[in-house]
């Protein structure tokens, strides 16, 4: 089997992370976002992932290489030269894609999270027996997303609704497919929305089922859907594979702390905190509900919470950070600072309290 990872775009809501790594290798649960997908694919019998990629290609090449290698599973990425949208990148991966066998194939957004039932989602599309299906997930406030109008017997897709003002239904897009062949023939080489254009012909011709998926799902493109995406999957670990998850006289619900990370004494850390490789954590600090990327430092008795610190960042002693503070690539705060929801751009030092949120350039 293929699958295809839709990895286009800047990341422009997960800046400043993304001004030092395409998205698809910012760190999630301490590995990059595309390693949790490319993982859960190979365990179901993918042998080839393809992407397209554009913004900061080299670095996305660079890494891939070193990921195939490691994976032992083929990559393919294909330059986008320009933005064209989620259903031209198909497009252009067309010859990739349909090699002859009649198989199907993954479609993946590559900012979507989940457990990724993958093998049940194969299983569902063998038995309708219709050219696509799609995972759907059930959210509180459907108005902000695609709806899918299905039915709820068959699963069939009646049609899709963008972000309805009336209520038609709770079941969104997951930005997960599993496509037949034959969909790529309905596509062309030019900037397209696949939601607006290809799937609603495939569901008038009645060729379209959706499939309920079971588990957590989040899309984390944004930093606040990052922080809940982050306990929604550290619950998922505690309950299919608690012995990953870190436990101790200092550790407060679901923590996961890289082997080569250290910490030192009296810190209370947790519920919802990851900490990457290499980070060093001081005595009396107290962390939740946040994630401290590879190589930072946290200095002594400094507290965090609901917030992301960047690689290769400092927090001084005593510094208070809070309330969805960013902080890029190799940011310096210095001891006693406060910082009430900062978005710091990288290679930055904070010398002065950031009372209210916004943007330190």
């Amino acid at each position: 089997m293929k699958a295809f990872i839709l990895v286009g775009g800047f990341g422009t809501r997960l800046r400043p992370l993304t001004l030092s790594l395409p998205k698809p290798l910012v760190d999630f649960a301490n590995k990059p976002i595309i390693i949790h997908q490319i993982e859960a694919l190979k365990a179901v019998g993918v042998d080839e992932v393809v992407l397209t990629v554009n913004y900061q290609a080299e670095v996305m090449l660079n890494f891939l290489k070193g990921v195939e290698a490691n994976l032992k599973i083929k990559i393919t990425c294909l330059r986008e030269t320009e933005s064209i949208g989620m259903a031209g990148p198909l497009a252009l991966a067309r010859d990739k894609l349909v090699d002859g066998s009649g198989e199907p194939f993954f479609v993946l957004s590559s900012d979507v999270i989940s457990e990724y039932p993958f093998k049940e989602m194969i299983e569902f599309h063998k038995a309708h027996g219709g050219e696509a299906s799609i995972m759907v997930t059930k959210v509180d406030e459907p108005s902000k997303y695609g709806v899918v109008v299905m039915e709820e017997t068959t699963g069939k897709v009646e049609k899709f609704v963008e972000k309805p003002k009336l209520y038609v239904g709770n079941k969104i897009n997951a930005g997960i497919y599993l496509l037949n062949p034959s969909v790529v023939d309905k596509i062309e080489l030019r900037p397209t929305s696949i939601e607006k254009e290809t799937f609603p012909k495939i569901a008038a011709a009645q060729g379209f089922y959706a499939m309920v998926l079971p588990g957590f799902w989040m899309d984390i493109g944004q930093p606040r859907d990052y922080i809940t995406g982050l306990r929604l999957y550290l619950d998922s670990l505690r309950k299919k594979c608690p012995a990953k998850l870190t436990t101790g006289a200092d550790i407060v619900g679901n923590v996961l702390v890289d082997e080569t990370a250290k910490i030192g004494e009296g810190c209370l850390i947790g519920p919802d905190v990851a900490i990457g490789p290499g980070c060093i954590v001081e005595s009396g600090v107290r962390l939740s509900r946040c994630t401290v990327m590879r190589g930072a430092r946290i200095k002594k008795h400094a507290c965090i919470s609901s917030s992301i610190i960047g690689w290769h960042s400092t927090v001084g002693q005593w510094a208070r950070i809070e309330n969805m503070t960013i902080l890029g690539e190799d940011v310096h705060v210095r001891d006693e600072i406060y910082s009430n929801g900062g978005v710091v751009l990288p290679h930055k030092e904070i010398k002065s309290n950031i009372l209210m949120p916004g943007i330190v350039m």
